[in-house]
Order: C-alpha cells, then sequence, then structure tokens
C-alpha cells in the first residue's frame, strides 16, 4: 500500500475544527486510535508486535529469529496542537512500506528489522519532548517523568496507569538498546533546505541543540475597574516585557532562535488582573556553551522585568538537549547507499537526536513544498512520499540484508 494510501486513512484522527489541522496528544483518544491504526498494519504484514515499558510500540520482521543487531527505523504518532499530517506519521507509513518494498525485492533480512512508533516525542501534553525515548535511554528520570502533569492537572503517572503501563516500570531499558546497531528516522522535512535545492530527499547531519523552560511570574490580582494603574503589580505586563527582551535577545545573538508559543494567565478573567502568567520558552542554538549563556542572560532579564513590575518571578528548566551531530559512520554508509541525497541540518528536535546518545542513529528529510512545519499548512506531495520510501528500503536493505540478497534497485533519485 502507498505512504499516500495509508495516511489518508487517518486524515480523520484528530482533526480540529478549531485550530484547523490535527491534534494529537500524546495519550489521547486519537493517540490510541493511530496506534490501534499501526497494530492494523502490522499485524496485517504479519508482523511481531511489542509494547514496551516505557510505552513505545515495536513491530518485528525477523525471519532469521535473531534478535542482535536489529536495524531500527519508525517516528511517532502524536502531534502539536493544531499541526501537520505528516509530522511523525510520514515516518511510520514509510516504514511500514519500506517492509513491503523490500519484500517485494525478495530481500531476506540478515539482521531483524524493527518499526518503532514513540510517544509522546511532541511534549505537547506532558512538556517534555521525546518523552519514551528520553525514558528508555535515561534521558529523565521516571521519578520526575511520573511527576509531569498536563494541563488538567492529571499527572503522568495516572495517565500511563490508565494506559495499561506500569508506572513501577518504567525507566532504562539497557538491554533493549544493546540489540539494536542502528537507527534510522524518516521525517518531513521542517523547512525551505529541498525546495532550494530541488531535491526530493535529504540525508541529516545534525539537530540543533534546544530546550524548554516555564517561567512563572507572580503578581497581584484584582479587578479591572477599581485597581489604579499606579497601584498594580501586573504579572501580564511583567510577562510582556521579558518576551521581548527574549525576543530581541535571540535577534542579537547570531544562529539563535527563541519562541514563546504558550502563554497562560490566571485566572484567565476578561476584567481580572492576572495572580500569576506561566510561560514556556523555546531556546535553539548549535552551540550548547552559547545556549547556557542565553538561558542565563534570559534568567537575568527575566528578574529585572519582574521587579520593575513589582512581581516575582522563576524560571525552571522543563527539557534540555545539546546539539547532535548523527553517527558518521552510519552517515557514510546512507551516502553510499543515497549517492545524490544532500546532507542537512534541523532545528528540530526528534526521537533520533534522543537515542543517539545510546545507539548510532541517522535521519533522512522528505521534500517539504511549503517550507513550513508544526501548522495545518505543512505538506508533503504524494510522488515525494513514495520516493522516500523507497530510500528508506535501500538504506534497510544495505544495513540488515546479506550482501548476496543486495542488488541495485531503481531508488528515489530515478525520477
Amino acid at each position: 500500500m502507498s505512504v499516500a494510501g495509508m495516511l489518508r486513512e487517518i486524515a480523520a484522527v484528530g482533526a480540529d475544527p478549531t485550530r484547523g489541522g490535527f491534534s494529537r496528544a500524546g495519550y489521547s483518544g486519537a493517540d490510541r486510535e493511530l496506534r490501534e491504526w499501526f497494530t492494523g498494519h502490522a499485524t496485517a504484514r504479519g508482523l511481531d508486535l511489542e509494547r514496551d515499558r516505557n510505552g513505545t510500540l515495536w513491530a518485528w520482521w525477523n525471519p532469521g529469529g535473531s534478535t542482535q543487531r536489529a536495524v531500527i527505523t519508525g517516528s511517532h504518532l502524536d502531534s502539536v496542537p493544531g499541526g501537520g499530517g505528516y509530522d511523525g506519521p510520514l515516518g511510520v507509513a514509510s516504514a511500514l512500506a519500506a517492509v513491503d518494498l523490500l519484500r517485494n525485492r525478495a530481500v531476506v533480512p540478515e539482521h531483524p528489522i524493527g518499526i518503532a512508533v514513540f510517544p509522546e516525542e511532541e511534549g505537547s501534553r506532558f512538556g517534555v519532548a521525546c518523552l519514551g525515548s528520553r525514558l528508555m535511554t535515561g534521558a529523565i528520570t521516571p521519578e520526575r517523568a511520573l511527576a509531569l502533569t498536563d494541563r488538567d492537572g492529571d499527572a503522568f503517572a495516572d495517565v500511563a496507569r490508565r494506559d495499561g503501563l506500569d508506572p513501577a516500570h518504567l525507566g532504562p531499558d539497557p538491554e533493549r538498546l544493546s540489540r539494536i546497531s542502528s537507527f534510522v528516522e524518516l521525517h518531513v522535512e521542517q523547512g525551505r533546505g529541498l525546495i532550494d535545492l530541488g531535491e526530493p530527499v535529504a540525508i541529516a547531519s545534525s539537530i540543533l541543540g534546544h530546550g524548554r523552560w516555564r517561567v512563572t511570574v507572580d503578581g497581584q490580582g484584582n479587578h479591572a475597574g477599581t485597581t489604579l494603574m499606579d497601584d498594580r503589580r501586573d504579572p501580564m505586563v511583567a510577562a510582556a516585557r521579558m518576551i521581548v527582551e527574549i525576543r530581541d535577545l535571540a535577534r542579537a545573538t547570531p544562529d539563535a532562535r527563541a519562541t514563546i508559543g504558550r502563554l497562560e494567565p490566571v485566572p484567565g478573567g476578561t476584567n481580572v488582573i492576572a495572580s500569576q502568567v506561566r510561560f514556556w520558552i523555546d531556546i535553539r542554538h548549535p552551540d550548547d556553551l552559547v545556549t547556557a549563556a542565553l538561558i542565563a542572560e534570559t534568567r537575568d532579564r527575566v528578574l529585572a522585568a519582574a521587579v520593575a513590575e513589582g512581581c516575582r518571578s522563576e524560571v525552571r528548566e522543563e527539557s534540555l538537549s545539546p546539539t547532535v551531530d548523527f553517527d558518521l559512520g552510519l552517515r557514510e554508509t546512507l551516502r553510499g547507499t543515497l549517492a545524490d541525497a544532500p546532507e542537512l541540518g534541523t532545528g528540530a528536535g526528534h526521537d533520533a537526536g534522543v537515542l543517539a546518545t545510546a545507539v548510532p542513529t541517522a535521519m533522512l528529510f522528505v521534500r517539504n513544498p511549503t517550507g513550513i512545519s508544526h501548522s495545518p499548512e505543512e505538506l508533503v506531495e504524494d510522488a515525494d512520499a513514495e520516493l522516500g520510501a523507497v530510500a528508506l528500503a535501500d538504506v534497510l536493505q544495505g544495513l540488515a540484508a546479506p550482501p548476496q540478497t543486495r542488488r541495485s534497485t531503481e531508488h528515489m533519485m530515478a525520477r
């Protein structure tokens, strides 16, 4: 079945009539429906299914019965609020299609091929991106993960339990990681690199270092009509000052990106001066030392803006990922398979970046003709989606199949 055909099957799941696009938060009803969709496709292909203790789904094609030196591909199915339809699901559907292509070529893998579907990659529900892969690699402790809460105040511990996971068993899984020889994630490109190059598929070189910080500003809640302007300690005004300062700081730092995409006033009434405002900062830069300096300066400016308005403030780190340079040996192997594919870095985080601390990882990007992501305008044309699946199949064949079964194929550059 084509990649485009599989994606059309889930085109209504999590559709958001208010924001547009899709809202598929981790462990939500939409997320469960998407996991059932994947399970159905994996079962139809005779793949062996399992769900690990951290909530990751695994579908195994294992003709030889070995459990060692597994070659893994896959991605995630959750989305940001009002996100596009390709960020995550494209990589999962392409992985299924790649298995179909390899079977059509009569390839018999020497090493098992697995498709992984990681939970809560976007972090849109519990605030920490790549939660499943972070738990598996030990990048987040189970204690911290279980204490995370969503917007409704539900703790991850309770949500995980209702979803069939045992909170007592969450955490690092070194035995599973030791069986993985490589992980290759295919993903929609979240920028314009391939548009400008006129190519359908690229090999990833690196991921910018990035982190998320929560800012809490406490002031004095009061009546909008009876409180004179000079008598106010308004955390919303302080937050506004902070947001502009953060924007200006990023503008003055070459290659930096700073975003405030979420702001929550308490209590949130139109005729009420807020008593508290929370907002979240996303900061990214290719140099980890610069990222550290940026957040240190951000803390100073946040504190100064709070004092200027008679408020108090706190900046708390929620996640931090250093700059990732993908495995050189694995990238060289991909270049040998996809000789015409360019190499591109990305400013977006991925499970592949988290897994890079534990196993050799690589990524493929598929052209996005809009250059827009995390938005309903995100797009992959059907023809490029199929070329991406062929490129992924070629890569998996090179990594998992014995030499005598490898044969030249018309891969994605034959267009």
